[in-house]
């Protein structure tokens, strides 16, 4: 079998007396959608925190293909190849489209500023991952699902191999939920390594290859989603059977 691209062994984060994750272990194969699911205050944001270098954990090792790697904060995840899309967008309402996503490395020469390049280098990208943005338009004027797809072209701006979304589709429409599905699988069928997380067992069914489901701080199931049903993801996730 291939090596995964993403390793978790025995990984705990605690914040004081706190036992946020508990020895997670997680395996998440390249090119795929992996679903991380639970209720809130499972610990799977938590987790992806870690994964992504905002939180260091106290236990465990992460292995990158293979090799373990100390993801000490975003910048060093990032160049390890992780991005990760938050919920609350960072996004500056005065720039435009295409000055935020290019705000860590912009194009310039002689120290000023290529707009041009720049507004070209965000169409280009779009058009190849299926997000449609204006780079001319501020943010201020875009609404939240293209605001969204800015957050996300601003991650792949810098080229990882995998993306992580916290809950991406809790303040979109459902037609922008339906849009977004549709560009993760673009992502995914270009290469990209894909992780969610979600509570809509409705979108792990119709779009991720696997599943985790976590509680209490622990990863209790990790399916295939093609040999689960949305029920029993929801049973794992509460811990009991469900009554109607």
């Amino acid at each position: 079998m291939p090596t995964p691209i993403i390793e978790l062994i025995g990984v705990t984060k605690r914040f004081g007396s706190f036992v946020a994750n508990e020895a997670i272990d997680l395996s998440i194969d390249a090119g795929s959608i992996h679903a991380i699911v639970g209720e809130n205050g499972a610990g799977k944001s938590t987790l992806m925190k870690t994964l992504a270098g905002l939180h260091t954990p106290e236990e465990g090792r992460i292995l990158l293909r293979g090799e373990e790697v100390a993801l000490r904060n975003p910048e060093t995840a990032m160049r390890h190849g992780i991005g990760m899309v938050h919920q609350h967008f960072s996004l500056i309402d005065s720039l435009t489209v295409a000055e935020n996503v290019v705000l860590s490395s912009p194009p310039q020469r002689g120290g000023v500023f290529l707009k041009r390049d720049a507004e070209r280098q965000v169409r280009e990208l779009a058009e190849k991952y299926g997000l449609a943005v204006d780079p001319r338009r501020r943010i201020v004027e875009c609404r939240v699902g293209v605001q969204q797809r800015a957050e996300i072209l601003k991650a792949l701006y810098r080229n990882p191999e995998v993306l992580i979304l916290d809950e991406p589709t809790a303040v979109l429409t459902p037609q922008e939920a339906s849009m977004l599905m549709k560009n993760l699988r673009t992502l995914r069928d270009r290469g990209k390594t894909i992780i969610f997380i979600t509570h809509k067992l409705q979108e792990v069914m119709a779009i991720a290859d696997r599943v985790t489901v976590m509680r209490a701080g622990r990863v209790v199931m990790e399916t295939e989603t093609a040999q689960t049903s949305p029920n029993a993801l929801a049973v794992a996730r509460v811990g009991h059977e469900l009554f109607t």
